[in-house]
Protein backbone atom coordinates (compact mmCIF):
# COMPACT_ATOMS: atom_id res chain seq x y z
CA UNK A 1 0.00 0.00 0.00
CA UNK A 2 1.20 3.54 -0.80
CA UNK A 3 1.93 5.54 2.35
CA UNK A 4 1.87 8.95 0.68
CA UNK A 5 0.56 9.92 -2.76
CA UNK A 6 1.35 13.40 -4.09
CA UNK A 7 -0.80 14.41 -7.05
CA UNK A 8 -1.28 17.24 -9.58
CA UNK A 9 2.20 18.76 -9.15
CA UNK A 10 5.21 19.53 -11.35
CA UNK A 11 7.85 16.91 -10.50
CA UNK A 12 11.61 17.39 -10.94
CA UNK A 13 12.43 13.90 -12.20
CA UNK A 14 15.60 12.38 -13.62
CA UNK A 15 14.79 13.35 -17.22
CA UNK A 16 13.30 16.75 -16.50
CA UNK A 17 10.02 18.14 -15.26
CA UNK A 18 6.97 15.89 -15.28
CA UNK A 19 4.10 18.38 -15.45
CA UNK A 20 1.63 17.49 -14.17
CA UNK A 21 2.51 14.27 -12.45
CA UNK A 22 2.14 12.12 -9.36
CA UNK A 23 4.59 10.55 -6.93
CA UNK A 24 4.08 7.49 -4.72
CA UNK A 25 5.99 6.97 -1.47
CA UNK A 26 6.08 3.65 0.32
CA UNK A 27 8.31 2.35 3.13
CA UNK A 28 10.41 5.51 3.10
CA UNK A 29 11.24 5.44 -0.60
CA UNK A 30 9.92 6.82 -3.85
CA UNK A 31 8.19 3.90 -5.57
CA UNK A 32 6.63 5.52 -8.62
CA UNK A 33 6.74 8.75 -10.58
CA UNK A 34 4.07 9.07 -13.24
CA UNK A 35 2.73 11.62 -15.69
CA UNK A 36 -0.83 12.84 -15.46
CA UNK A 37 -3.01 11.45 -12.71
CA UNK A 38 -2.87 8.15 -10.81
CA UNK A 39 -5.62 5.57 -11.13
CA UNK A 40 -8.63 5.78 -8.81
CA UNK A 41 -7.39 2.57 -7.20
CA UNK A 42 -4.04 4.15 -6.32
CA UNK A 43 -5.81 7.10 -4.74
CA UNK A 44 -8.10 4.81 -2.72
CA UNK A 45 -5.15 2.71 -1.51
CA UNK A 46 -3.04 5.65 -0.31
CA UNK A 47 -2.96 6.36 3.41
CA UNK A 48 -2.36 10.05 2.71
CA UNK A 49 -3.04 12.05 -0.47
CA UNK A 50 -1.40 15.47 -0.88
CA UNK A 51 -2.73 17.73 -3.62
CA UNK A 52 0.17 19.70 -5.13
CA UNK A 53 -1.78 21.66 -7.73
CA UNK A 54 0.20 24.80 -8.75
CA UNK A 55 3.21 23.47 -6.82
CA UNK A 56 6.67 22.14 -7.64
CA UNK A 57 7.73 18.78 -6.20
CA UNK A 58 11.49 18.47 -5.92
CA UNK A 59 14.29 17.01 -3.79
CA UNK A 60 14.87 18.61 -0.41
CA UNK A 61 17.52 21.31 -0.61
CA UNK A 62 21.02 21.37 0.87
CA UNK A 63 22.30 24.07 3.21
CA UNK A 64 25.94 23.04 3.11
CA UNK A 65 27.28 25.52 5.67
CA UNK A 66 25.76 27.21 8.68
CA UNK A 67 26.45 27.82 12.36
CA UNK A 68 23.31 26.94 14.32
CA UNK A 69 24.55 28.59 17.51
CA UNK A 70 24.37 31.92 15.70
CA UNK A 71 20.58 31.99 15.72
CA UNK A 72 21.24 33.69 19.07
CA UNK A 73 23.60 36.21 17.43
CA UNK A 74 21.40 37.62 14.66
CA UNK A 75 21.59 41.29 13.82
CA UNK A 76 24.97 41.97 15.42
CA UNK A 77 27.26 42.02 12.37
CA UNK A 78 26.64 45.56 11.14
CA UNK A 79 29.53 47.98 10.93
CA UNK A 80 32.28 45.48 11.80
CA UNK A 81 34.98 43.78 9.75
CA UNK A 82 35.07 39.99 9.85
CA UNK A 83 37.84 39.81 12.45
CA UNK A 84 36.35 42.56 14.65
CA UNK A 85 32.92 40.91 14.41
CA UNK A 86 34.41 37.64 15.65
CA UNK A 87 36.30 39.30 18.52
CA UNK A 88 33.56 41.72 19.63
CA UNK A 89 30.44 39.56 19.26
CA UNK A 90 30.83 35.94 18.26
CA UNK A 91 33.62 34.82 20.56
CA UNK A 92 32.21 36.51 23.72
CA UNK A 93 28.80 34.88 23.25
CA UNK A 94 30.32 31.51 22.39
CA UNK A 95 32.40 31.69 25.56
CA UNK A 96 29.38 31.87 27.90
CA UNK A 97 26.53 30.05 26.14
CA UNK A 98 25.20 27.14 28.21
CA UNK A 99 24.37 23.64 26.86
CA UNK A 100 20.67 24.38 27.38
CA UNK A 101 20.96 27.60 25.36
CA UNK A 102 22.93 25.72 22.73
CA UNK A 103 20.05 23.26 22.41
CA UNK A 104 17.50 26.07 21.94
CA UNK A 105 19.68 27.85 19.37
CA UNK A 106 20.22 24.63 17.40
CA UNK A 107 16.55 23.70 17.53
CA UNK A 108 15.52 27.16 16.33
CA UNK A 109 18.06 27.04 13.50
CA UNK A 110 16.95 23.60 12.37
CA UNK A 111 13.29 24.65 12.38
CA UNK A 112 14.23 27.61 10.17
CA UNK A 113 16.02 25.30 7.73
CA UNK A 114 13.07 22.90 7.74
CA UNK A 115 10.65 25.72 6.96
CA UNK A 116 12.82 26.76 4.00
CA UNK A 117 12.96 23.22 2.60
CA UNK A 118 16.61 22.51 3.47
CA UNK A 119 16.59 18.87 4.52
CA UNK A 120 20.38 18.37 4.39
CA UNK A 121 22.15 20.74 6.78
CA UNK A 122 25.82 21.01 7.69
CA UNK A 123 26.43 22.77 10.99
CA UNK A 124 29.99 24.00 11.42
CA UNK A 125 29.71 23.57 15.17
CA UNK A 126 32.04 25.95 17.00
CA UNK A 127 31.01 25.60 20.63
CA UNK A 128 32.88 22.57 21.89
CA UNK A 129 33.91 23.73 25.37
CA UNK A 130 32.21 20.70 26.85
CA UNK A 131 30.88 17.50 25.25
CA UNK A 132 27.46 18.55 26.59
CA UNK A 133 27.28 21.47 24.14
CA UNK A 134 27.82 19.17 21.18
CA UNK A 135 25.46 16.55 22.57
CA UNK A 136 22.69 19.14 22.80
CA UNK A 137 23.10 19.99 19.11
CA UNK A 138 22.79 16.30 18.23
CA UNK A 139 19.73 16.06 20.47
CA UNK A 140 18.05 18.89 18.55
CA UNK A 141 19.00 17.30 15.23
CA UNK A 142 17.44 13.98 16.24
CA UNK A 143 14.23 15.72 17.27
CA UNK A 144 13.85 17.60 13.98
CA UNK A 145 14.92 14.56 11.90
CA UNK A 146 16.60 16.35 9.01
CA UNK A 147 19.68 14.81 7.40
CA UNK A 148 22.33 16.47 9.50
CA UNK A 149 26.11 16.79 9.41
CA UNK A 150 27.92 18.10 12.47
CA UNK A 151 31.32 19.42 11.41
CA UNK A 152 33.00 19.48 14.80
CA UNK A 153 35.13 22.61 15.01
CA UNK A 154 38.53 22.88 16.67
CA UNK A 155 41.69 24.96 16.83
CA UNK A 156 45.05 24.13 18.35
CA UNK A 157 46.61 27.57 17.91
CA UNK A 158 45.76 31.02 19.24
CA UNK A 159 43.32 31.72 22.05
CA UNK A 160 42.08 28.70 24.06
CA UNK A 161 43.81 26.03 21.96
CA UNK A 162 42.75 22.39 22.21
CA UNK A 163 45.26 19.60 22.40
CA UNK A 164 45.38 17.25 19.43
CA UNK A 165 44.81 14.33 21.79
CA UNK A 166 41.54 15.84 23.00
CA UNK A 167 40.40 16.71 19.48
CA UNK A 168 40.96 13.20 18.16
CA UNK A 169 39.39 11.64 21.25
CA UNK A 170 36.23 13.68 20.86
CA UNK A 171 35.98 12.82 17.17
CA UNK A 172 36.11 9.11 18.08
CA UNK A 173 33.39 9.70 20.68
CA UNK A 174 31.17 11.44 18.13
CA UNK A 175 31.67 8.75 15.50
CA UNK A 176 30.66 6.16 18.10
CA UNK A 177 27.57 8.17 19.09
CA UNK A 178 26.35 8.52 15.51
CA UNK A 179 27.28 5.09 14.18
CA UNK A 180 23.73 3.71 14.10
CA UNK A 181 21.94 6.95 13.18
CA UNK A 182 21.24 7.19 9.44
CA UNK A 183 20.22 10.86 9.74
CA UNK A 184 23.43 12.13 11.41
CA UNK A 185 26.99 12.35 10.12
CA UNK A 186 30.18 13.72 11.69
CA UNK A 187 32.79 15.73 9.80
CA UNK A 188 36.09 17.45 10.56
CA UNK A 189 35.54 21.21 11.01
CA UNK A 190 38.83 23.09 11.57
CA UNK A 191 38.06 26.71 12.47
CA UNK A 192 40.37 28.58 10.13
CA UNK A 193 43.79 27.82 8.73
CA UNK A 194 45.53 30.46 10.83
CA UNK A 195 44.12 28.78 13.99
CA UNK A 196 45.24 25.24 13.04
CA UNK A 197 48.64 23.60 12.85
CA UNK A 198 49.82 21.50 9.93
CA UNK A 199 50.12 18.34 12.03
CA UNK A 200 46.64 18.66 13.52
CA UNK A 201 45.05 19.30 10.13
CA UNK A 202 46.73 16.20 8.72
CA UNK A 203 45.85 14.00 11.71
CA UNK A 204 42.18 15.02 11.90
CA UNK A 205 41.74 14.75 8.13
CA UNK A 206 43.18 11.24 8.18
CA UNK A 207 40.93 10.19 11.05
CA UNK A 208 37.71 11.31 9.35
CA UNK A 209 38.76 9.66 6.10
CA UNK A 210 39.04 6.39 8.01
CA UNK A 211 35.39 6.86 9.04
CA UNK A 212 34.19 7.70 5.52
CA UNK A 213 33.75 11.38 6.40
CA UNK A 214 35.26 14.66 5.17
CA UNK A 215 36.94 17.90 6.21
CA UNK A 216 34.93 21.13 6.08
CA UNK A 217 36.54 24.50 6.85
CA UNK A 218 36.69 28.23 6.16
CA UNK A 219 39.31 29.10 3.54
CA UNK A 220 40.13 32.50 2.02
CA UNK A 221 37.01 34.22 3.31
CA UNK A 222 38.86 37.51 3.70
CA UNK A 223 41.95 39.17 2.30
CA UNK A 224 43.45 39.22 5.80
CA UNK A 225 43.40 35.40 5.91
CA UNK A 226 45.23 35.18 2.60
CA UNK A 227 47.89 37.60 3.80
CA UNK A 228 48.38 35.65 7.02
CA UNK A 229 49.04 32.50 4.98
CA UNK A 230 51.49 34.31 2.71
CA UNK A 231 53.28 35.80 5.70
CA UNK A 232 53.66 32.46 7.50
CA UNK A 233 54.07 29.93 4.68
CA UNK A 234 54.87 32.05 1.62
CA UNK A 235 51.91 30.24 0.03
CA UNK A 236 48.28 31.12 -0.56
CA UNK A 237 45.82 29.06 1.55
CA UNK A 238 44.75 26.52 -1.08
CA UNK A 239 48.36 26.11 -2.22
CA UNK A 240 49.36 25.35 1.37
CA UNK A 241 46.56 22.82 1.81
CA UNK A 242 47.68 21.05 -1.33
CA UNK A 243 51.30 20.84 -0.12
CA UNK A 244 50.29 19.28 3.23
CA UNK A 245 47.94 16.72 1.67
CA UNK A 246 44.62 18.12 2.92
CA UNK A 247 43.07 18.92 -0.45
CA UNK A 248 41.08 16.21 -2.16
CA UNK A 249 37.62 14.83 -2.97
CA UNK A 250 36.90 14.65 0.77
CA UNK A 251 37.62 18.35 1.32
CA UNK A 252 35.01 21.11 1.41
CA UNK A 253 36.37 24.62 0.97
CA UNK A 254 33.93 27.08 2.53
CA UNK A 255 33.79 30.64 1.09
CA UNK A 256 36.81 30.70 -1.29
CA UNK A 257 36.20 34.40 -1.88
CA UNK A 258 39.84 35.32 -2.41
CA UNK A 259 41.19 32.36 -4.39
CA UNK A 260 43.17 33.08 -7.54
CA UNK A 261 43.15 31.19 -10.84
CA UNK A 262 45.94 28.83 -9.81
CA UNK A 263 44.09 27.92 -6.63
CA UNK A 264 40.86 27.31 -8.56
CA UNK A 265 42.74 24.89 -10.80
CA UNK A 266 44.14 23.11 -7.73
CA UNK A 267 40.61 22.77 -6.29
CA UNK A 268 39.29 21.43 -9.60
CA UNK A 269 42.17 18.97 -10.08
CA UNK A 270 41.69 17.67 -6.52
CA UNK A 271 37.90 17.25 -7.03
CA UNK A 272 37.36 19.25 -3.85
CA UNK A 273 34.05 21.03 -3.29
CA UNK A 274 33.47 24.74 -2.74
CA UNK A 275 30.68 25.85 -0.43
CA UNK A 276 29.54 29.25 -1.68
CA UNK A 277 27.96 31.66 0.84
CA UNK A 278 27.23 34.78 -1.25
CA UNK A 279 24.79 36.58 1.05
CA UNK A 280 26.96 36.24 4.15
CA UNK A 281 30.06 37.34 2.22
CA UNK A 282 28.19 40.42 1.04
CA UNK A 283 26.81 41.32 4.49
CA UNK A 284 30.29 41.18 6.00
CA UNK A 285 31.83 43.05 3.07
CA UNK A 286 34.20 40.17 2.45
CA UNK A 287 33.76 40.17 -1.32
CA UNK A 288 32.28 37.89 -3.99
CA UNK A 289 33.68 34.46 -4.78
CA UNK A 290 34.79 33.99 -8.42
CA UNK A 291 32.01 31.53 -9.22
CA UNK A 292 32.13 32.03 -12.98
CA UNK A 293 35.79 31.00 -13.05
CA UNK A 294 35.10 28.05 -10.77
CA UNK A 295 32.31 26.81 -13.00
CA UNK A 296 34.58 27.24 -16.00
CA UNK A 297 37.08 24.85 -14.40
CA UNK A 298 34.37 22.35 -13.45
CA UNK A 299 34.53 22.96 -9.69
CA UNK A 300 31.66 21.32 -7.79
CA UNK A 301 29.78 24.04 -5.89
CA UNK A 302 27.18 23.78 -3.15
CA UNK A 303 25.42 26.62 -1.37
CA UNK A 304 25.51 27.62 2.27
CA UNK A 305 23.62 30.35 4.06
CA UNK A 306 26.38 30.66 6.66
CA UNK A 307 25.35 31.41 10.21
CA UNK A 308 22.45 33.72 11.10
CA UNK A 309 24.90 36.13 12.71
CA UNK A 310 26.22 37.13 9.29
CA UNK A 311 23.32 36.55 6.89
CA UNK A 312 20.93 37.03 8.98
CA UNK A 313 18.58 34.31 7.74
CA UNK A 314 19.02 30.71 6.71
CA UNK A 315 16.73 31.03 3.69
CA UNK A 316 18.57 28.92 1.12
CA UNK A 317 16.32 30.33 -1.64
CA UNK A 318 17.64 33.81 -0.91
CA UNK A 319 21.17 32.42 -1.07
CA UNK A 320 20.39 30.73 -4.39
CA UNK A 321 19.16 33.95 -6.01
CA UNK A 322 22.12 35.81 -4.53
CA UNK A 323 24.53 33.32 -6.07
CA UNK A 324 23.04 33.87 -9.51
CA UNK A 325 22.95 37.66 -9.21
CA UNK A 326 26.48 38.08 -7.86
CA UNK A 327 27.98 35.67 -10.42
CA UNK A 328 26.39 37.58 -13.28
CA UNK A 329 27.17 41.03 -11.89
CA UNK A 330 30.85 40.33 -11.28
CA UNK A 331 31.39 38.55 -14.60
CA UNK A 332 29.22 40.99 -16.59
CA UNK A 333 27.71 37.88 -18.14
CA UNK A 334 23.93 37.31 -17.93
CA UNK A 335 24.29 33.75 -19.26
CA UNK A 336 26.14 32.50 -16.17
CA UNK A 337 24.08 30.08 -14.05
CA UNK A 338 20.89 29.71 -16.08
CA UNK A 339 18.03 28.70 -13.77
CA UNK A 340 18.16 24.97 -14.57
CA UNK A 341 21.88 24.87 -13.68
CA UNK A 342 21.51 27.18 -10.69
CA UNK A 343 18.83 25.00 -9.11
CA UNK A 344 21.35 22.14 -8.97
CA UNK A 345 23.48 24.21 -6.58
CA UNK A 346 20.62 24.09 -4.07
CA UNK A 347 19.56 20.47 -4.65
CA UNK A 348 23.13 19.17 -4.74
CA UNK A 349 22.42 18.04 -8.31
CA UNK A 350 19.73 15.66 -7.09
CA UNK A 351 16.48 14.86 -8.86
CA UNK A 352 13.59 12.66 -7.73
CA UNK A 353 14.17 9.04 -8.74
CA UNK A 354 12.36 5.79 -8.14
CA UNK A 355 13.84 3.72 -5.25
CA UNK A 356 15.69 6.70 -3.78
CA UNK A 357 14.89 7.79 -0.22
CA UNK A 358 11.74 9.90 -0.16
CA UNK A 359 13.34 13.26 0.64
CA UNK A 360 10.80 15.54 -1.00
CA UNK A 361 9.59 19.12 -0.70
CA UNK A 362 6.47 20.72 -2.13
CA UNK A 363 6.85 24.41 -3.07
CA UNK A 364 3.92 26.71 -3.70
CA UNK A 365 4.00 28.48 -7.08
CA UNK A 366 0.56 30.04 -6.73
CA UNK A 367 1.51 33.55 -5.60
CA UNK A 368 2.10 37.00 -7.04
CA UNK A 369 5.91 36.71 -7.23
CA UNK A 370 5.84 33.97 -9.90
CA UNK A 371 2.40 33.82 -11.54
CA UNK A 372 2.11 33.22 -14.46
CA UNK A 373 4.69 30.43 -14.26
CA UNK A 374 6.18 30.19 -17.74
CA UNK A 375 9.40 28.48 -16.67
CA UNK A 376 9.42 26.41 -13.47
CA UNK A 377 13.18 26.70 -12.96
CA UNK A 378 13.06 30.49 -13.21
CA UNK A 379 10.09 30.67 -10.85
CA UNK A 380 11.99 28.64 -8.25
CA UNK A 381 15.40 30.28 -8.60
CA UNK A 382 14.37 33.91 -9.01
CA UNK A 383 10.94 34.18 -7.40
CA UNK A 384 10.77 31.78 -4.47
CA UNK A 385 11.17 32.49 -0.76
CA UNK A 386 11.56 29.97 2.05
CA UNK A 387 8.01 30.78 3.14
CA UNK A 388 6.72 29.24 -0.10
CA UNK A 389 7.72 25.74 1.02
CA UNK A 390 4.50 23.98 2.01
CA UNK A 391 5.42 20.39 2.78
CA UNK A 392 8.67 18.63 3.74
CA UNK A 393 9.12 14.86 3.72
CA UNK A 394 12.35 13.15 4.87
CA UNK A 395 12.74 9.41 4.50
CA UNK A 396 9.02 9.09 3.89
CA UNK A 397 8.11 10.93 7.12
CA UNK A 398 6.12 14.15 6.85
CA UNK A 399 7.93 16.79 8.94
CA UNK A 400 5.88 19.74 7.72
CA UNK A 401 2.49 19.62 6.01
CA UNK A 402 0.79 22.66 4.48
CA UNK A 403 3.09 24.91 6.51
CA UNK A 404 2.41 23.20 9.83
CA UNK A 405 5.26 21.60 11.79
CA UNK A 406 3.98 18.92 14.14
CA UNK A 407 7.28 17.89 15.73
CA UNK A 408 7.96 21.20 17.54
CA UNK A 409 5.75 23.67 19.38
CA UNK A 410 7.09 26.71 17.54
CA UNK A 411 5.40 29.37 19.65
CA UNK A 412 6.77 27.87 22.86
CA UNK A 413 10.22 27.60 21.26
CA UNK A 414 10.21 31.26 20.24
CA UNK A 415 9.22 32.31 23.74
CA UNK A 416 12.01 30.23 25.29
CA UNK A 417 14.55 31.71 22.88
CA UNK A 418 13.47 35.28 23.65
CA UNK A 419 13.90 34.64 27.37
CA UNK A 420 17.24 32.88 26.95
CA UNK A 421 18.86 35.61 24.87
CA UNK A 422 18.39 38.23 27.60
CA UNK A 423 20.45 36.27 30.09
CA UNK A 424 23.02 35.32 27.46
CA UNK A 425 23.64 38.90 26.32
CA UNK A 426 24.06 40.03 29.93
CA UNK A 427 26.67 37.33 30.66
CA UNK A 428 28.52 38.09 27.42
CA UNK A 429 28.41 41.82 28.17
CA UNK A 430 26.81 42.60 24.82
CA UNK A 431 24.88 45.87 25.20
Amino acid sequence: MTNILIINGSILAENGWVDPGFLCIREGKIRQIGAGTPSPGQIDEAKEVLDARHCAILPGLTNAHTHLSQTFMRGLAGGRTLIDWLKDVIWPIQAVISPEEMYLAALLGLVENLRCGAIRVTDHHKITGTPAHTNEVLKAAREVSLRFTLARSWSDRGKNPESLENILSDFRRLFDLSRDDDHIEIANGPLALWRCSEGALQATHQLVLEHGAFTHFHVSESQDEVQMSLDEYDLRPVEWLETIGVLGPDTQIVHAVWVDDDEIKLIADANAQVIHCPVSNAVLGSGVAPVAQMLGHGVDILLGTDGPASNDTQDIWETLKGAVNFARATSLNPTILPPSQALKLATGGKTLRVNDPADVIVVNLDHSRVVPVQDINSALVLGTHGSDVQTVIVGGEILMKNGNIAIVDEKALYDECRDAIQSLRKRAEIS
